[in-house]
């Protein structure tokens, strides 16, 4: 069984067509035969893709820090929840648990979720796709100070061969299809 790693934000705050969007992308993993992967928590898009993904029969493995699960964030319903001592333990389980990669809107760990995955696979330590999902013009920002850094020589090779950009859910399908058989 591939694995399919998301990564997003776990703020219950955030404007609810992302929250939608995490939903939607938990349940087409999950209709695919896939397990989903994510960060263990039960709040934000995060509790969202675990929930679309356990609606729709799929397996579904979170990956947490313990100092997070006294904090009674970790979500009680997976197939799996895997304990770690750090933020970074966690980041190289989900890894090391994973086929493919998906972001989803979020912050600064989500950001640091994507960073570590490029530069891993910049370095070689990992061949797996890499896709960010642009819901809405969310990562507008974010796409254009990595176009601006790629100008001005700061980032290693064409970050676009190393990460996948869309703008539509119905998009990471038939991705993730090509990229899994």
């Amino acid at each position: 069984m591939f694995s399919v790693c998301v990564f997003c934000a776990s703020s219950p705050k955030v404007d609810a067509r992302y929250i939608d969007a995490a939903h939607e992308a938990g349940i087409m993993i999950a209709e695919h035969g896939w397990r989903l992967v994510y960060g263990g928590g039960q709040n934000g898009l995060m509790g969202a893709a675990a929930d679309g993904a356990l609606a729709a029969g799929g397996e579904v493995t979170g990956v947490i820090p313990q100092s997070l699960v006294e904090k009674e964030v970790a979500h009680a319903g997976l197939t799996t929840l895997y304990k770690t001592d750090t933020m970074h333990e966690r980041q190289m389980k989900m890894t090391e648990l994973s086929d493919a990669f998906v972001v989803l809107p979020g912050g600064t760990g989500t950001l640091a979720e994507l960073f570590e995955v490029i530069t891993w696979r910049q370095l070689g330590l990992h061949e797996k796709p890499i896709i960010l999902v642009n819901i809405d013009g969310y990562w507008d920002s974010l796409i254009a100070m990595m176009d601006h850094a790629t100008q001005e020589q700061f980032l290693y090779g064409d970050y676009r061969k190393t990460l996948r950009i869309i703008e539509d859910l119905g998009d990471l399908s038939t991705i993730l299809k090509k990229t899994l058989a």
